[in-house]
């Protein structure tokens, strides 16, 4: 039996899943989710996640219930066996993004919030307790075979794959993958606290060779503590109950103080998947990659999967982008994700280290590193983008700071205060500019901006609260700076000239003409201003 087709049909409701499906169906589209669970999976799995993720979760929709299923993640120690210190950080409570650098967060909550954000979305179906048994593109659709109640064929003009490590949608693309081969067996252990308790250092690594172990906030009253499993320890034996009470035992948890929620061996991967999409299919968050959790990128790498492909799939949806703009999503997500992957097995070598004399001059560089004042700061899991749609020079390579996540900070405009997202509304392109926009642009242009959905954003002394926008405007010597829905520059622009040609760049970029349809102008979209006129179209 064939059901009637949607606009966007996403397979797995996990976090990934989910974001991706509200970010689509906050636009609009008619977005259909196929869900193998009957019930949401009731454990956390992640623990943590950083400031971009934290905005991108903002957009959709659920950054007041942030607030209460998650924290500041503070401090972050590394310490060698003996409790010698080899690095320490204190995370920022307000970043580059405009929230903390890292939060702390009870998983199980975070997916509750946005449940229930999906479930008011008028336009979301989620269909629980159904299994993806096979795709089949059809060129102008693709035909998903779905096992369960309401299963049959269903039809969608695209499918995505957010299905996890054993992704039947990513089998279907039939792409290869990129392995680093790094892994090791850990032990995770979730508590709940009988107690309130401040533990100082709030986030610990204890880089000991007899065993590499972690204490971390699992957001507010959980904790999680991890242990390395060492050469020749059976694996079936080190997961048991007794094992991880003698485990948590070198922290001074016992079952007086604690509830063990959850435990498990798991073993780590380091891949990533080559290709990630073909035709009408795509795939994001664990179905194209796999890290080890040493930078806490995994589920932050597949928020920024969806934020990226949520508009570009809106775009050509509604027709205002051609199809070719998907070709940009592998681009710049696999870029990204080869970094992190990188970067995790990177602090992995080091925190794993199992042999006492290569231990040793580890410690021996690292604290020598730190009493001289040398050591740098942690390296940013933030990658610019290099390739993809952005403002390119005349060498192909991205034009001044363009393929940078932007920052974000409190403004007053339009009779609103907070933090830009909040003000400018429904997630798009934004125009930062010190210029009024209808002075910068030609008509023909400034209206296939708006058509865009694009919020001209023009500021001043008194609309930037944080002294965050004129200062990266003036750095840039630009008076406008076009920003991606993803929160990505598109590029800058120094004079009027200057940004009808970045916008000529951006149109070139997405297929789509100057042309901005009968009745379109630049009020259709919301020109926010500093003096507090905010209009738009009736």
């Amino acid at each position: 039996m064939s059901r009637a087709g949607t606009d966007v049909l996403v397979v797995g409701y996990g976090p990934v899943g989910q974001v991706t499906a509200t970010l689509l169906a906050a636009r609009g589209h008619r977005v259909t989710v196929v869900e193998r669970r009957p019930e949401p999976y009731p454990m956390p799995r992640a623990v943590s996640f950083d400031g971009e993720s934290a905005r991108i979760l903002a957009a959709a929709g659920i950054g007041e219930a942030l607030r209460t299923v998650a924290e500041p993640s503070r401090d972050y120690v590394w310490t060698n066996g003996a409790g010698a210190t080899l690095f320490e950080v204190d995370v920022a409570e307000r970043g580059w993004s405009g929230w903390p650098d890292s939060l702390s967060m009870y998983q199980p909550g975070i997916e509750a919030a946005l449940a229930a954000r999906g479930a008011a979305q008028p336009t979301l179906r989620v269909l629980r307790g159904h299994r993806v048994t096979g795709l089949r593109d059809e060129g102008g659709r693709v035909a998903v075979t779905v096992d369960g109640p309401e299963g049959g064929v269903l039809t969608a003009r695209y499918v995505v794959g957010c299905d996890g490590a054993n992704s039947i949608v990513r089998d279907a693309l039939d792409a290869t993958a990129t392995d680093l081969r790094f892994f090791d067996d850990w032990l995770t252990c979730d508590v709940r606290l009988h107690e309130p308790r401040r533990f100082v250092p709030n986030n610990l690594q204890v880089c000991d060779p007899a065993r590499p172990r972690t204490a971390v906030s699992a957001g507010p009253g959980h904790r999680r503590w991890e242990f390395m499993r060492l050469p020749g320890e059976p694996p079936d034996e080190f997961g048991r109950t007794e094992n991880v009470w003698r485990l948590l035992a070198l922290f001074g948890i016992d079952e007086s103080a604690a509830t063990l929620e959850r435990h498990a061996v798991y073993t780590f991967q380091a891949r990533y998947v080559d290709r990630w999409r073909a035709g009408r299919i795509l795939i994001a968050g664990d179905a194209a990659h796999l890290m080890p959790p040493f930078a806490g990128q995994g589920m932050c790498s597949g928020f920024r999967d969806a934020a990226n492909l949520a508009w570009k799939l809106d775009l050509v949806l509604t027709g205002r982008a051609g199809e070719a703009l998907l070709d940009t999503y592998t681009d710049e997500r696999r870029e990204h994700v080869r970094h992190a992957v990188t970067m995790s097995v990177d602090l992995g070598r080091v925190i794993c280290q199992t042999d006492p004399a290569a231990a040793r001059d580890r410690d021996e560089v690292m604290i020598g590193v730190r009493e001289r004042g040398l050591a740098a700061p942690p390296p940013s899991a933030v990658h610019p983008l290099t390739r993809g749609l952005i403002a390119r020079d005349a060498g192909g390579g991205p034009r001044g700071a363009a393929g940078g996540l932007t920052p974000q900070g409190r403004v007053r405009i339009g009779g609103r205060e907070g933090l830009l997202d909040e003000v400018a509304g429904a997630p798009g392109f934004v125009l930062l500019t010190t210029e009024p926009p209808g002075e910068l642009f030609d008509p023909a242009l400034a209206a296939a901006l708006a058509r865009l959905g694009t919020r001209f954003v023009r500021l001043d002394a008194a609309a930037d609260l944080d002294g965050v926008y004129l200062p990266y405007l003036a750095r840039a010597g630009a008076v406008a700076a076009l920003v991606r829905p993803d929160f990505y520059l598109f590029g800058t622009a120094t004079d009027r000239n200057g940004a009808n040609a970045l916008v000529e760049e951006l149109l070139a970029g997405l297929g789509a003409g100057t042309d901005p349809g009968a009745g379109t102008d630049l009020d259709a979209s919301t020109d926010l201003d500093a003096g507090g006129a905010v209009s738009r179209s009736s």
